[in-house]
């Protein structure tokens, strides 16, 4: 199954569910509903952050967030911290010294041979005074990630390789972070280049085995994700075959984007 590019979500979901991957990137069928109030609350607020990174008050937020509420849905239970998350984010963005780029879209070649890239969005970048950088990942989970957890997070060591790439910084110049507006936790780590060596290595051998597969080896896999999947409805180890049958005919296909 022939792919040039691998984004971390790409690679999660095949190193999940082979099925799941084969109906989102290869058949690429939407999802039904699963966990939605969830997804639905930490995209209101990743979409607060990134559209008031020049925000001067705890207004200038509110004004972004009753902007965009109609297009999220989720529990009252979440919006007991919205106030929490605003204000916290407030006192934390006002201590960086610079604004920076958010949501940064990146495609990086790796193999220009084999025609290998590596893409995906950082939610943050900021280059600091020393030519260094620091990028940011915004997460709104009940678990938080802990230093010694950052340094095997396979999606931050990807957005390093990135920026090391896109902008000839060298490894030891960049640090990668989690801030948990809940909470206001920020938590650092870097990265060393025999790290991110084996990452990239990682990531191209993931994509050969991809590459040798056929569409009929792409198989389920029971997990503790299965709970939160869109495509249960339409998967042999939850579902019926005539049920299936039936619910492929309501399952839509997703837009190739342009």
């Amino acid at each position: 199954m022939f792919i040039n590019t691998i984004s971390e979500s790409k690679s999660k979901t095949f190193n999940q569910c082979g099925l799941k991957y084969k109906f989102k990137y290869i058949n690429r069928l939407e999802e039904t509903a699963s966990n939605t109030d969830a997804l639905h609350f930490g995209s209101f607020i990743h979409k607060i952050l990134e559209d008031g990174v020049e925000a001067t008050s705890i207004e200038d937020l509110y004004i972004i967030a009753d902007r965009i509420k109609k297009d999220y849905r989720f529990s009252k239970a979440h919006e007991k911290k919205i106030d929490t998350c605003l204000r916290n984010f407030l006192r934390f963005n006002a201590s960086l010294e610079e604004v920076g780029s958010t949501e940064m879209v990146y495609e990086v070649i790796v193999d220009e041979k084999y025609d290998i890239k590596f893409n995906g969005i950082i939610d943050r970048t900021i280059k600091g005074k020393e030519g260094g950088y620091l990028i940011i990942d915004y997460k709104t989970s009940k678990r938080e990630s802990t230093k010694f957890d950052l340094y095997s997070d396979h999606q931050l060591q990807g957005y390093a390789y990135a920026i090391h790439k896109k902008f000839k910084v060298p490894i030891e110049k960049i640090v990668a972070a989690h801030y948990y507006p809940v909470s206001n936790n920020f938590v650092t780590v870097k990265y060393s280049v025999p790290q991110i060596a084996q990452y990239v290595r990682s990531k191209k051998e993931e994509i050969w085995r991809i590459r040798k597969m056929k569409s009929c080896e792409f198989q389920p896999s029971e997990n503790r994700f299965c709970n939160w999947c869109g495509y249960k409805g339409i998967c042999s180890l939850f579902t019926e075959p005539h049920v299936i049958t039936e619910n492929m005919k309501n399952t839509k296909t997703k837009k190739r984007r342009k």
